[in-house]
């Protein structure tokens, strides 16, 4: 009788199979640039280059002319950490390959990307922006790698010809650029997504990739920063970080080791950290000296260029001077940024005047919504291009696979289009073409959705020691990133039918749209536009599904380094939450990463730079969230920060100063009263709206939550008299009903049984008291001084430090109109396709 596997032991045999298909390409890159030499050309033949590719892809024998150095590279992951300098200098004797042999290491993207992205006004210029940065990032770099060859990378595997296409036409303007990609295969890529990409390659190609992955950038997008960076490293440093040359040079283990003092110097320490509860010093020094160092020299590198410095010893062009357009006062400007403009687009609205630019972004987004290429006949009349001796060339746009196609791909894979799509017709559902259809799925109001990556540097610093790990850890955080999207849109939205538009705009009554717009994935970002009734719940899956798929999904490559194994940790995380229900269990976070979130719902007339902008202070505002909360419970989970602007003229300065002036009272001899409760948790956010649903199906007359909104600012008795005041109007069954969801869970008291509904008690300043007190007490009598000072602290926080008072009523008022519309519209759109069906 035989024991069938369960889907657990398959998932782990799958995983460890991707893991060891990761490790041996990476090993059969770092093979082919040791076999091919420090020349510009090969030390062999280059067919004997290409067999021993093959053989190591197949696990078979190698040509007999590479097999030492085959055999070095293996064994090159599975040297031991030496101990002291002598057992490195001995390394280097019994591995002179591995040490004498070089291999190049480049880095590179693009830079200053949201001020090229959200430079123009309109959302199909920005579409087209993100989409143009999208298709350098995906396809045009890897092609220098001929990686439509390689199944790891799909989007170049959909682009065959394109990217066979961007190398022949580079290829045409250099000669020189056939010995390149005749250096470069897929297995020298490490990653290529989140907008960066870092690989090997011969000593002899660093400079030569370096500035053509920089001038991709301008000849496609002309405007765009970007910078790339490369240098040279001996193969023992890939294993054991940067040693010097003479090896006896090198401040080893046993140097950082031997004196106390210097462990503790503030320049060694800032270079190899301070050591955790219970972490030895050996392991700080281990955690650095490993592939970790190299690509931080390439950070340094690439921050210094990026800034306009040449780097030393380095001939290569200088940064100093970005792309430049005349300005001449009396020729004719595009819309945008005042750019010379080349011609007027005529067939679109007003017929407006484009610079090349802004040209570029137009067709490019057009073409990612995939319209009608009736309505692209502007650009082909218009000969936008570069003029070259008596000939001018038409550029042409690349290979644009838009994200809702994605999209669309991912329910089909997932079985989930019959959710999606209910009774309306896949073939008719087309992608929104402006924020105006977007705003018209939720009564002319829009979400932003800016959400970013928590734990992510600590996470590459103190985990990722390999290439290997680098690649893994890229492709888990993009496939999650991406997923975690694509299933919020999923379960919350639904195709929109667009209704009651005017002008230039209402020839699209009638048409169906995917109620959404992403205008940018890339690694641990995401960027994306929604109806404003479903912004905060897609934002509270995405961080949701972004642990889950790290910790369960088998694609995951490496999901068990993800999860948080220390119980104390878990069952700490628990306790930050404002947010309690006995019925409800508390879901403790449970993944090393997470996410945080900014929300801004907003009509759809705002200008998108300004609300990027203000997206940007929210997400700000989370992530720091969520670091207080890491550092004070251990809470490692995802953080939304949002906010609902009803006119532009809301905010003059930034958020954190409108919650600070306006949203903060602080009478005389009485707590300070936060007129707000953001930013949240997770669950927090599930908790506050299940409270505003429970608000809206209690009843409670309208005028009266305004009311006690304005009574929050007279002060803190004055807003709960009113409240339990018009509370006690309501019908019984609703009164139960707030305190059940509102009452209970939110507004609990800590000392005594009393009614401090709308208002939460801030905990912040009882946990900085227990903290100090803590810390007098574990201090020796010898450190009298640091006592005396911790004791002042302590003595300044009681008698000077006020209680603080919260209240979510405010953000439960502002949220009041959408979720009712919401449901009402969901209920309108099921009725109308039930009478289509």
């Amino acid at each position: 009788m035989t024991n069938n596997p369960t889907r657990e032991q398959k998932a782990i045999a799958l995983s460890g199979q991707r893991e060891a298909i990761a490790s041996r390409t990476l090993s059969t890159g770092i093979a082919w640039c040791l076999a091919w030499g420090d020349q510009r050309k090969p030390q062999f033949e280059l067919a004997t280059l290409h067999q021993m590719r093959q053989a190591l892809k197949d696990g078979t024998e190698v040509p007999e002319e590479v097999k030492v150095l085959v055999e070095q590279v293996r064994q090159l992951d599975n040297l031991k950490f030496p101990n002291t300098l002598d057992e490195l200098k001995q390394l280097t004797e019994q591995h002179p390959i591995l040490w004498n042999s070089k291999i190049g290491l480049v880095y590179g993207g693009a830079t200053k990307i949201k001020q090229y992205v959200f430079e123009a006004a309109k959302l199909p210029d920005i579409r087209g922006a993100s989409g143009l940065l999208d298709q350098i990032n995906l396809i045009d770099l890897p092609a220098f790698f001929k990686c439509e060859e390689s199944s790891d990378f799909p989007e170049c595997n959909r682009a065959k010809n394109y990217c066979q296409k961007v190398r022949q036409e580079l290829q045409n303007k250099n000669r020189d650029l056939i010995q390149l990609w005749e250096a470069l295969i897929p297995e020298l890529v490490i990653y290529s997504t989140g907008g960066n990409i870092l690989a090997f390659c011969p000593t002899a190609f660093v400079n030569d990739l370096t500035n053509l992955i920089e001038k991709r950038y301008t000849e496609e997008t002309l405007t765009a920063n970007s910078c790339a960076v490369g240098d040279t490293f001996r193969l023992l440093e890939i294993r054991f970080g940067l040693l010097n040359d003479p090896i006896e040079q090198t401040k080893w283990i046993d140097w950082y080791l031997e004196d106390d003092k210097r462990q503790k110097h503030p320049i060694v320490e800032a270079y190899f950290g301070r050591p955790e509860d219970g972490q030895e010093w050996e392991e700080l020094f281990k955690n650095r000296k490993n592939f970790n160092e190299v690509t931080g020299k390439l950070a340094a590198l690439f921050q210094k260029r990026r800034n306009g410095n040449d780097l030393p010893d380095v001939e290569r062009p200088s940064r100093r001077y970005p792309p430049m357009f005349e300005t001449h006062p009396y020729l004719v400007r595009d819309e945008g940024q005042h750019r010379i403009a080349i011609a007027p687009a005529i067939g679109l609205p007003d017929n407006p005047w484009f610079s090349d630019a802004i040209a570029r972004k137009r067709i490019v987004g057009q073409r990612t919504k995939r319209e009608d290429s009736s309505g692209q006949g502007w650009y082909q009349a218009a000969q936008f291009g570069w003029q070259s001796g008596q000939v001018k060339k038409v550029w042409q746009p690349g290979k644009v696979v838009s994200w809702v196609f994605k999209f669309e791909q991912f329910l089909k894979d997932s079985d989930c289009q019959n959710e999606y799509y209910q009774s309306v017709s896949r073939q008719k559902v087309k992608e929104a073409r402006s924020l105006t259809e977007i705003g018209n799925a939720s009564n002319g109001f829009v979400g932003y959705i800016y959400a970013d990556g928590n734990n992510m540097g600590g996470y590459i610093q103190k985990q990722l020691k390999t290439p290997e790990d680098y690649r893994r850890f890229s492709r888990d955080i993009f496939t999650a990133t991406e997923e975690s999207v694509y299933k919020a849109l999923e379960q919350h939205l639904h195709p929109h039918e667009l209704k009651g538009l005017t002008g230039e705009h209402q020839h699209r009554n009638g048409a169906i749209i995917h109620p959404f717009e992403i205008l940018t994935i890339g690694g641990d970002d995401v960027m994306l536009i929604v109806p404003a009734d479903k912004a905060l719940a897609i934002a509270k899956t995405i961080g949701e599904e972004f642990e889950r798929i790290l910790l369960e999904e088998e694609k995951i490559q490496a999901k068990e380094d993800y999860r948080i194994t220390d119980e104390q940790i878990i069952s700490c995380s628990s306790e930050c939450h404002r947010y309690r229900r006995n019925e409800i269990p508390i879901p403790p976070s449970r993944c090393k990463l997470s996410m945080s979130i900014g929300v801004l719902i907003t009509a759809y007339e705002t200008p998108i730079y300004y609300a990027e902008k203000l997206t940007n202070q929210l997400l700000k505002s989370a992530k720091k969230k969520a670091k207080q909360l890491k550092q004070w419970h251990s809470y490692h989970g995802g953080t939304v920060d949002f906010l609902t602007m009803k006119s532009v003229t809301m905010i003059s300065s930034n958020i954190e100063s409108f919650r600070k002036e306006a949203l903060t009272k602080q009478p005389p001899k009485q707590p300070i009263l936060k007129l707000y409760g953001a930013p949240y948790t997770l669950h927090e956010l599930g908790g506050l709206l299940k409270t505003a649903e429970a608000l809206k199906q209690s009843e409670f007359p309208r005028s009266q939550l305004y009311q006690i909104r304005s009574l929050l600012e007279q002060g803190k008795h004055t807003a709960i008299l009113n409240y339990r005041y018009f509370r006690t109007r309501l019908k019984p069954e609703n009164q139960k009903l707030l305190k059940k969801n509102f009452e209970e869970p939110w507004c609990w008291t800590i000392t005594n049984d009393g009614n401090l509904a709308p208002w939460m008690f801030s905990d912040s300043i009882v946990l900085t008291k227990v903290v100090l007190l803590i810390a007098l007490i574990l201090l020796s009598m010898q450190k009298i001084q640091i006592q005396y000072a911790l004791l002042n602290l302590l003595r300044k926080s009681t008698y000077e430090t006020k209680s603080t008072y919260e209240t979510i009523w405010r953000e439960l008022v502002d949220l009041y109109p959408f979720i009712q519309e919401s449901e009402q519209q969901e209920n309108q759109q099921y009725s109308e396709a039930e009478k289509q069906a």
